[in-house]
């Protein structure tokens, strides 16, 4: 698998260098060279195929020979291991569960394929290998459960303090033995930029092995791009005109839509669904891309001011405003609005969606009032009681917690303190490590 930066298309590198590189050195983010379109005979038979089946087919195509198919089977059937289900709310409204893995976040699929594939390839390294990522809430969560205890390996979780949920927290927090939670005082924003500048700092590079779990990693993005097909296939039979609502922070999310729909994947549409952090949708409108500090919401983990991985976005479209307008609509919503749709799912469908979840039916039905013939598919990108505290409150009662939340909660938390200055996050990685 070639790849390039997308700050300089001449930049060519292999799978294995991108994963561990994390970043190009120019600073831009590695796209492959080629994307292949799957075959018809693939597409009009997808429901012939087991999800596991899928991600193999849809990995070997993109990958090719640089991991052997059967090394690369064992790593599917490590990663993709548990379901996708697409739930029915309405005739044309559906919700695709991204929740059923270890960390109940949609991130565990992106996570556990990395953190597979990484362990293949660190095989035979005498140096560690250092795994920075920043969390804006569910990344964090899956990137310790898909890395723990992985030999070689250690990891290291920015989080901004008091910006995550209590339980989401804990994930990241309780874990101990190869994983680090770095609590930064500041935004996500502000955990992001320490991360990108660890790995432009030559020197910090000299002395240690690092790499991203952030989607700026290609290796994230490759296997988000599975349940789109997974999704279309418990569909296709029945509907036609389907589109995608994602609720969308950093957009590696959409990004690995846009790279199924470019593989072939016959998606109508795409909606970006935010909330107050609403830069993207802004530059749909306008054609004008303006970054600004993030604000705080109950759909936390979509509180980005300064989304990484649009420069993709505007890789797969030519840097065109026209083009990706004409496949991406985009809608922002408001912390009242969010909690509204909670209430009235609940009320209505007797479904508990999470605030993301929410941000992602409020655009849907903006959609759909417009283009009734459609059918939509909303990304429910958490479970719900990783955010308990406020989902409680909204819909008023109490909620059921899955027993890996409950068995966490009870944990000590352990996370060291850091200040958002480079020069203090650099420090503590070269004397800790």
């Amino acid at each position: 698998m070639q790849l390039y930066s997308t700050n300089n298309p001449a930049l060519r590198t292999n799978l294995r260098e991108a994963i561990f590189q994390g970043l190009p050195a120019d600073n831009g983010l590695y796209m492959p060279v080629n994307i292949p379109v799957m075959p018809a005979s693939f597409i009009q038979n997808l429901d012939q195929y087991t999800f596991p089946e899928i991600a193999l087919h849809l990995a070997k195509a993109m990958i090719g020979d640089e991991i052997p198919e059967h090394d690369l089977a064992t790593i599917i059937q490590k990663a993709i291991n548990f379901p996708a289900p697409v739930v029915q709310l309405e005739e044309h409204t559906t919700v695709l569960e991204l929740f059923h893995g270890p960390s109940l976040a949609f991130k565990d699929f992106g996570a556990r394929f990395m953190a597979q594939t990484m362990s293949y390839f660190n095989r035979g390294e005498e140096q560690e290998l250092t795994i920075l990522v920043a969390t804006s809430g569910d990344t964090g969560g899956a990137v310790a459960a898909g890395f723990y205890q992985t030999p070689g390996i250690r990891v290291v979780i920015l989080y901004p303090s008091g910006k995550v949920s209590p339980l989401q927290e804990k994930q990241l927090t309780t874990l101990g033995h190869n994983i680090t939670a770095l609590e930064v005082d500041g935004t996500f924003d502000d955990c992001q930029a320490l991360v990108k500048q660890a790995f432009l700092d030559t020197a910090l590079r000299q002395q240690l092995r690092l790499s991203s779990a952030n989607s700026i990693n290609i290796s994230r993005l490759i296997p988000q791009v599975f349940y789109y097909w997974e999704a279309w296939k418990q569909l296709y039979r029945a509907h036609e005109k389907i589109v995608f609502v994602v609720p969308s922070g950093n957009f590696g999310n959409l990004t690995a839509g846009l790279l199924a729909y470019k593989m072939g994947l016959p998606v109508h549409h795409f909606i970006a669904a935010t909330n107050a952090n609403d830069v993207v949708p802004e530059y749909l409108e306008t054609g004008r891309f303006k970054t600004r500090p993030s604000v705080r919401t109950i759909s936390n983990a979509m509180d980005v001011g300064n989304p990484s991985n649009f420069v993709r976005m505007l890789d797969l479209f030519g840097s065109t405003w026209n083009i990706m307008q004409k496949h991406i609509t985009g809608y922002s919503f408001s912390d009242e609005q969010t909690k509204e749709a909670m209430r009235a799912v609940y009320r209505d469908k007797k479904y508990i969606l999470d605030p993301h979840g929410a941000v992602g039916y409020l655009a849907w039905n903006a959609y759909h009032k417009e283009n009734p013939e459609t059918t939509g598919v909303i990304l429910e990108t958490a479970h719900p009681a990783k955010f308990l505290e406020d989902v409680e409150e909204i819909l008023g009662e109490k909620i059921s917690i899955p027993k890996a939340l409950a068995d966490i909660s009870e944990k000590e938390k352990k996370a060291v303190p850091m200040k958002a200055d480079y020069n203090a996050f650099k420090n503590w990685l070269s004397q800790d490590f």
